[in-house]
């Protein structure tokens, strides 16, 4: 199970926010670069970026900076935040980011979403953040009544070939993951899993670990990494 150390980037720096809220804000970086060729250094294998200012605002904001990150380390990188537009994706497949993420495209727009599918094929990651089980939209901030089982039931029709599931209600919290909500995802579909939001601690690492779902590929952690809850190396021991 391979573990992505987060960096989200709002006005140019590397922040963490509580479930989603841009007044919540921490600033961890004003260098992200800096900080994901720390994390390099520290033994990931991968590293989870995301535009904040992008996903609210429906276009990336902040692309220039995730692309001196993606060229500032040998690792892949994906990355996410208000990717609307073919012209988007055009610029992302032919640079140094490795996956794309969607989000709120997915959802709203089919047509663009199947031209992803198209243009980016296996790198092609889709976003679903939930919260109580029922997709968000727009950087979290607008609720729909689509159940994120049926979602990404739906997406592994289309294509789909990675799916990163996020729980909001846990996201930036250190309350631990929602195991009952991944289980039910992960038992639904037969598509990949990165699993997000609400790590705090290894115990809760060795938890989703037992899970034991051959499908969740991956784990992303924020927040208990930037406030040193566990190292890179502690967590990799338990997920390699």
């Amino acid at each position: 199970m391979i573990l992505y150390p987060a960096i989200d980037i709002q006005g140019g720096e590397c922040v963490r926010l509580r479930r989603g809220d841009f007044a919540d804000v921490t600033v961890f970086s004003s260098d992200p670069a800096a900080r994901a060729r720390q994390w390099e250094k520290e033994g990931a294998r991968a590293l989870h970026v995301v535009d904040l200012d992008g996903a609210r605002e429906g276009k990336p904001v902040n692309i220039d900076t995730v692309e001196r990150i993606a060229e500032a380390v040998s690792i892949p990188v994906q990355f996410g935040g208000g990717i609307r537009e073919m012209e988007t994706l055009k610029r992302l497949e032919g640079g140094p980011v490795d996956r794309v993420i969607l989000g709120t495209s997915a959802l709203t727009d089919q047509a663009f979403l199947m031209d992803a599918v198209k243009l980016l094929g296996e790198r092609l990651v889709v976003s679903v953040d939930a919260e109580r089980g029922m997709v968000t939209t727009h950087g979290w901030q607008e609720h729909t009544l689509v159940s994120a089982v049926r979602f990404t039931t739906f997406l592994q029709q289309a294509g789909i070939r990675h799916v990163l599931y996020t729980d909001i209600d846990r996201d930036g919290m250190m309350m631990g993951m929602n195991l009952e909500a991944v289980r039910e995802l992960a038992e639904a579909v037969d598509i990949d899993i990165i699993a997000s939001g609400g790590i705090s601690h290894l115990d809760d690492l060795r938890r989703l670990k037992d899970l034991d779902l051959p499908n969740v590929s991956s784990v992303i952690v924020g927040r208990a990494l930037y406030e040193g809850s566990f190292t890179v190396a502690e967590a990799r021991e338990i997920l390699d």
